[in-house]
């Protein structure tokens, strides 16, 4: 199959379509509410199932392009999903060339945040996840190789894309610009995709977001089948999932607070993440004002 065929708006079989874009990240950086946001414009189709983890090797990738396809379907202009551990480098390689060798057109959404607000948000989804017992100090003893620190070095895991995705696909956001400037950065997106940019939906301002809900813990003893039934809830449309995520989910979890990051602890971060930001202030022109590093 040639390039062309993976450009914005080409159709590819009857069985279905390959997408034209890929959020890749970052993890706990409001890729949920992106994917649902651009999800309502009439001229974009985002995957029913989120994460689709399929140019992960690790993950789906042996279930092959048919399945993949499988997951994109109608005549919308986009189809595109979100999966943010295809920034997880180097947790997982090789992403980008598999990516470049099945939709070498794509378009691809990177959103960022202060990296160690990010840090904080993923040690506490693991702890969530029950993937996590140690205290922050404990599970930040040592920085050098550290997954939590990895996933925040973002020029980083921008490097692995630029051998394979020209500039002009890629586009860079940050949590800061959804939550104060919404439609605004919607509408740049929506630019970028080449479609109507003048969309806009009541439902941007009531769309249920995660971070509504007290963050919690699962018992060890009822954590399997809570996350079977959180999978469940991906396949439910976007307005039910919030009312039944609370039903299932909440009543057998315990809060989990968000933990302090002392001076030391901070300092030592910002000294790990100074090299990369900057970078990706140069790589950017931004500037990323509002982050501590």
């Amino acid at each position: 199959m040639t390039n062309s065929s993976h450009q914005i708006g080409v159709k590819e079989s009857k069985k279905g379509t390959l997408p034209n874009l890929i959020i890749i990240g970052a993890l706990k950086c409001g890729t949920t509410s992106l994917h649902y946001y651009l999800g309502l414009h009439p001229e974009i189709s985002m995957s029913r199932e989120k994460e689709l983890y399929f140019f992960v090797k690790e993950c789906n990738w042996n279930k092959g392009i048919d399945w993949y396809r499988s997951n994109f379907s109608g005549e919308s202009k986009i189809h595109g999903e979100s999966t943010p551990i295809y920034t997880a480098y180097p947790v997982y390689v090789g992403v980008a060339e598999r990516m470049h060798g099945v939709v070498p057109g794509t378009k691809l959404i990177y959103v960022v945040r202060d990296p160690i607000d990010r840090l904080v948000s993923h040690y506490v989804h693991a702890c969530e996840m029950g993937r996590e017992d140690r205290g922050i100090e404990g599970a930040l003893s040592i920085l050098d190789g550290n997954r939590y620190v990895q996933l925040s070095k973002y020029y980083m895991q921008i490097e692995q894309y630029v051998p394979y995705f020209p500039e002009e696909n890629m586009m860079i956001i940050t949590v800061e610009d959804l939550q104060k400037h919404r439609l605004q950065t919607l509408q740049r997106v929506f630019n970028f995709l080449n479609v109507d940019e003048s969309f806009y939906s009541r439902r941007f301002f009531n769309v249920w977001h995660m971070s509504k809900y007290k963050r919690r813990k699962t018992p060890v003893g009822l954590r399997l089948e809570t996350m079977r039934a959180m999978k469940t809830i991906q396949l439910l449309p976007y307005e039910m999932r919030g009312p039944v995520e609370k039903l299932i989910y909440l009543p057998l979890s315990r809060k989990v607070g968000r933990p302090e990051v002392d001076a030391d602890l901070r300092q030592r971060l910002i000294d790990v993440f100074q090299e990369d930001v900057n970078r990706l202030r140069k790589y950017t022109g931004r500037n990323f004002e509002t982050w501590s590093v």
